[in-house]
C-alpha cells in the first residue's frame, strides 16, 4: 500500500466487509479515543481480526493465492500509515551504512514507536500464515510475564502471546519483575538470558530460590550454542526457546511445561497432607528419592491408639465426639510431620506414621521415638486442658481421661502406591508394620513399646530402654524381644 492507497475504511467498503454507516461510526471512534479505524470496527464488532488482515493483504497488493509471502516490514509500515515513504528511505540507507535493524532505526529516529513496529511485524507474521494453528484450549487467559531488556522483543512476544489468548505482562528491568512476582502471580516467566545487569541465569536462580519457586521459567535466547542453553537449564529454568521460533512453538512450550509444573503441584499438595513440607521438597527434587510404584526399604513404623476413648463416645453428643477426636488426632499428625514423618492413615481413634517412606533419611529411628515422646507431651497438655473445662463448668465426679498406647517397630517393607485403578493410597506393607501394630495393642496407658530393631538403631543415642520379657505375637514362631522406651 502506498501513500497514495485509498483510505483503509474505503477498501473495506468496497471488499464489501462493513457498510458506509459502520465506517463513520467507527471514525466518529476514532476521533474520541485515537484508535485506528481497524481496531475501532474490532471495537464495535463489526469486523474480526481475521478480515481486517485479509483487507491488508489486499491493501498491500498481496496475491491469496501465491501461499504465505512475507510482504517487506518497512512496506507494512506505510501501508498501516505509521511511517512515509520518505521516512522509511531514510531509515533504509541508515540501515545499509550500519548494518542495524530496521525497527530500531526508525524508532530511533522519532518516525514511529516499538509498539507500532511490532504490530507490523504481527501483522507480517499472520499474513506469512505462521499463526493460522488453532488457539491453545486454556480455562480461562494465563498470565505470562516476559522479562527482557528489548522493549521490541516484549512488544514482538506480547502481541503474538495477547493473539493466542494469553495475558502478557513485560518488564525490561529483571529487578522490578522480581519485586512483581508476588503481586502478579503469573502462570509462567518468559526471560531473556542476556540482559544487562541481572541476566537471565541470575534471574532464574534469585527466583527458584525464593519464596516463588514454583513458577516455572522459559529461557528465550537468540544463542543456540549449547553451553548457553545449559547455563539457563542448571539454574533452575525448566525450558528454553530460541527467540526465532514461531509463535505457535512458544505457546506449544508454555502449554507443556505449564502442564508439567501443575502435575508437579499436584503432588506436592497431596504429599503435603501426609508429610512435612521438608519432606514434600526432598521429594520433588530427585526422582530416585522417592519410587512411588513400590519398592522394598528399611523403615521404622508408628502406630498410636487412644485409650478409653469407646467411653467417653458413649458419654458424649456425637457432634463433640468428632470435635474431640480432630482435636487429639491433629495433635498426634502435628507430631508426625514436626519429626519428619508420613502420616500413612488414620485408623479410627489412632493413627499409623512411616518413618523413612518415601523419603529415608540415617535416623528414622530416632525421628519415630521422638515423635512418639512428643505424643506423649501432647497428651499431658490435653488432659490437663480438659481438666480445667471440667472444674471451670462446674462439673462433678472426674473427667473421663483419654491416654495414648504407642508401639515403635523398625525392618523392611514394600512401599508404594497400593490399590486399584480407581483408588489407590501410598503405604507400606511387610512384617515390621504388623509387629508395630501389635506392639501398639499391648502398650498400656502412656507406654510407649519399642522392638528389637528400632533400640539397635537409635542406640547410638543413647536413649534409656528398658528391657521387658519377650513376648509372643501373632504369626510369630518364636517370642521376640521387647523394650519400653522411657
Amino acid at each position: 500500500m502506498s501513500a497514495s492507497s485509498p483510505l483503509f475504511g474505503d477498501l473495506l467498503l468496497k471488499l464489501g466487509v462493513v457498510s458506509p454507516g459502520q465506517v463513520q461510526e467507527a471514525l466518529a471512534l476514532q476521533a474520541l479515543t485515537g484508535q485506528r479505524v481497524g481496531e475501532a470496527l474490532i471495537s464495535l464488532g463489526y469486523v474480526s481480526r481475521e478480515q481486517i488482515q485479509d483487507a491488508l493483504g489486499e491493501a498491500l497488493g498481496l496475491n491469496q493465492d501465491k501461499g504465505p509471502a512475507q510482504p517487506p516490514l518497512g512496506e507494512l509500515l506505510v501501508g498501516l500509515k505509521y511511517v512515509t515513504l520518505a521516512q522509511l528511505a531514510e531509515s533504509l540507507a541508515r540501515q545499509r551504512r550500519d548494518g542495524r535493524r530496521l525497527g530500531e532505526i526508525l524508532v530511533e529516529q522519532g518516525h514511529c514507536t516499538y509498539k507500532q513496529i511490532y504490530e507490523a511485524l504481527g501483522v507480517q507474521n499472520r499474513i506469512a500464515g505462521r499463526q493460522d494453528m488453532p488457539r491453545p484450549a486454556m480455562e480461562g487467559r494465563r498470565r505470562v510475564v516476559v522479562v527482557d531488556d528489548s522493549p521490541l522483543a516484549c512488544a514482538f512476544v506480547q502481541e503474538g502471546l495477547v493473539a493466542l489468548g494469553y495475558e502478557v505482562l513485560c518488564f525490561q528491568d529483571p529487578y522490578e519483575a522480581l519485586e512483581g512476582m508476588g503481586r502478579l502471580q503469573p502462570s509462567i516467566v518468559l526471560s531473556d538470558l542476556e540482559m544487562p545487569g541481572l541476566d537471565g541465569v541470575e534471574l532464574c536462580r534469585r527466583l527458584k530460590e525464593g519464596p516463588r519457586s514454583a513458577i516455572p521459567i522459559i529461557v528465550l535466547t537468540a544463542n543456540d550454542r549449547e553451553a548457553e542453553r545449559v547455563r539457563g537449564l542448571r539454574a533452575g529454568a525448566d525450558d528454553y526457546v530460541n527467540k526465532s521460533a514461531s509463535m505457535d512453538e512458544l505457546a506449544a512450550r508454555i502449554e507443556s511445561v505449564v502442564r508439567r509444573t501443575g502435575e508437579t503441584e499436584r503432588m506436592r499438595k497431596l504429599f503435603a497432607r501426609y508429610t512435612s513440607d521438608a519432606v514434600v521438597e526432598e521429594i520433588l527434587k530427585s526422582a530416585d528419592a522417592a519410587v512411588l510404584a513400590g519398592e522394598k526399604r528399611e523403615v521404622t513404623v508408628l502406630f498410636a491408639d487412644i485409650r478409653n476413648f469407646t467411653g467417653l463416645a458413649e458419654s458424649l453428643p456425637p457432634e463433640q465426639v468428632v470435635a474431640v477426636l480432630n482435636q487429639v488426632l491433629g495433635r498426634l499428625s502435628d507430631a508426625v510431620l514436626t519429626c519428619g514423618g508420613t502420616l500413612d492413615k488414620f485408623l479410627g481413634d489412632g493413627l499409623m506414621a512411616v518413618f523413612g517412606a518415601p523419603v529415608a533419611r540415617p535416623d528414622d529411628a530416632l525421628r519415630g521415638l521422638q515423635c512418639a515422646k512428643m505424643m506423649m507431651e501432647a497428651f499431658v497438655e490435653l488432659r490437663a486442658v480438659a481438666e480445667a473445662e471440667w472444674v471451670a463448668h462446674g462439673r462433678e465426679g472426674q473427667p473421663l481421661v483419654l491416654e495414648l498406647g504407642v508401639g515403635l517397630n523398625s525392618g523392611v517393607v514394600v512401599s508404594g502406591n497400593i490399590g486399584s485403578a480407581l483408588r489407590a493410597e501410598y503405604t507400606c506393607i511387610g512384617d515390621a508394620v504388623n509387629v508395630a501394630a501389635r506392639l501398639c495393642a499391648l502398650a498400656g496407658p502412656g507406654e510407649i513399646l519399642v522392638g528389637e530393631r528400632t533400640r539397635e538403631l537409635v542406640n547410638a543415642n543413647e536413649t534409656a530402654f528398658e528391657d521387658l520379657p519377650p513376648v509372643r505375637l501373632k504369626g510369630k514362631q518364636q517370642p521376640i524381644p521387647l523394650y519400653r522406651a522411657l
